[in-house]
């Protein structure tokens, strides 16, 4: 058969073991640690969300069971139950976010989503935010509401190549625009976000960076019409600028334009709001529809990987269960671009959670995966012609 490592090893190429290990230093994650190295426990989180493991007892089970495999990932031998549970509570969260971060940046300079149906020059961000309900009683950091406990992942999907740029996990009781506020852009980016990220002030500082945004205003925000621009074709029914009531009297009042659209299949209108005054209103009606796209990271997340349901309670155990899970649908959205076969993300997923120890090399099944491996070791292919 083909000399090659096994699918899961030329996965784990992704990540140098020279950038791991300086993550590692960085965040001191192995002080006072013994025996199980932050690689084998990174080896054994990717495991629970490619191989579908669903607690602790799968993941050690399933590492055992390839014991002679193990080797070639970088490990003596699959980790105890205990020790992992520990290794999970105790080591840094923050080493995934680095590494996450490390891998978007190599991620974000190869990949191009060329299917895409809508195509836009400018940098194109979306910013939303996603609830995991918890256990409050088991969960007692993660605050939501009385009775129920929640964990929300905070993320900024860049639209072009549907990777996660950015992501902030904190509890279900924090507001989505206390988060927002922290948050930088580069001067001509464009943020598509919800109407829960209304904050006039946060609002006056993205224009005054230079950052354009795409919003909907609340029903019970006022404004001043100061200019009605030409009517356009349908389905724009509205092209207007406005002053918010909030800046009236102001010397130097945020100019927005509304735009006003009717959706034909919903047989109703739907009311935009952007400080970029110079796109045409069906751009700015494309841009919002774009939005999407973090709708089905956070569908596709929650269903092909391991996130709405922890193998830990504490903080640092759920935070680096989510971090590991953003790391692995980094790789998955990356090999689904990379390839040439149409994948979905969820047979992707279900493939490969088959493939992990298989022999054979990556890219030749990402792009022929019903295609028989060549046997390279056939005598009969070594005759003369």
């Amino acid at each position: 058969m083909e000399r090659v490592s096994s699918i899961f090893r030329q996965i784990l190429k992704f990540f140098p073991r020279t950038v791991f290990d300086s993550a590692v230093k960085k965040h001191e994650a192995e002080k006072h640690a013994k025996g199980m190295t932050c690689w084998s426990q990174f080896i054994a989180l990717m495991f629970c969300h490619l191989a579908g493991a669903r607690s602790l007892r799968e993941i050690v089970g399933g590492l055992a069971a390839s014991e002679g495999k193990l080797k070639h990932l970088g490990v003596e031998r699959a980790p105890s139950r205990s020790t992992l549970a520990y290794a999970n509570e105790h080591r840094p969260w923050q080493l995934y976010r680095t590494v996450f971060e490390g891998l978007v940046r190599i991620c974000q300079a190869e990949a191009r989503d060329k299917q895409r149906k809508f195509r836009f020059h400018h940098p194109l961000l979306s910013l939303d935010s996603t609830v995991i309900p918890v256990c409050a009683s088991m969960f007692d950091w993660a605050k939501y509401v009385k009775t129920k406990g929640a964990v929300k992942v905070h993320t900024v999907l860049d639209n072009r190549s549907v990777l996660p740029q950015y992501a902030v996990i904190t509890d279900g009781k924090t507001a989505d625009v206390t988060v927002a506020r922290t948050l930088k852009f580069e001067p001509g980016t464009i943020v598509v976000m919800d109407r829960g990220y209304e904050d006039h002030d946060w609002w006056r500082k993205l224009t005054a960076d230079g950052v354009f945004f795409v919003s909907r205003l609340k029903d019970s925000t006022g404004y001043i019409i100061v200019e009605e621009r030409p009517q356009p074709v349908e389905p724009i029914l509205r092209d207007e600028v406005i002053i918010l009531a909030s800046d009236r009297g102001q010397e130097n009042p945020m100019r927005l334009r509304r735009i006003e659209v009717w959706l034909e299949d919903k047989q109703d209108t739907i009311v935009f709001v952007t400080n970029h005054l110079r796109l045409a209103a069906s751009t700015i009606a494309g841009i919002y529809r774009d939005r999407w796209q973090i709708e089905l990271f956070f569908k596709a997340i929650k269903q092909s990987l391991r996130i709405r349901s922890f193998i830990g309670t504490s903080e640092n155990a759920v935070q680096t269960q989510i971090w590991t899970a953003l790391i692995a649908m980094v790789v998955l959205r990356y090999l689904q671009l990379r390839s040439c076969w149409p994948w979905s993300l969820s047979n992707l997923v279900a493939l490969l959670r088959q493939q992990l120890f298989v022999y054979r090399d990556l890219w030749s099944w990402i792009n022929q995966p019903f295609r028989p491996p060549i046997d390279l070791d056939d005598p009969q292919m070594a005759l003369p012609l």
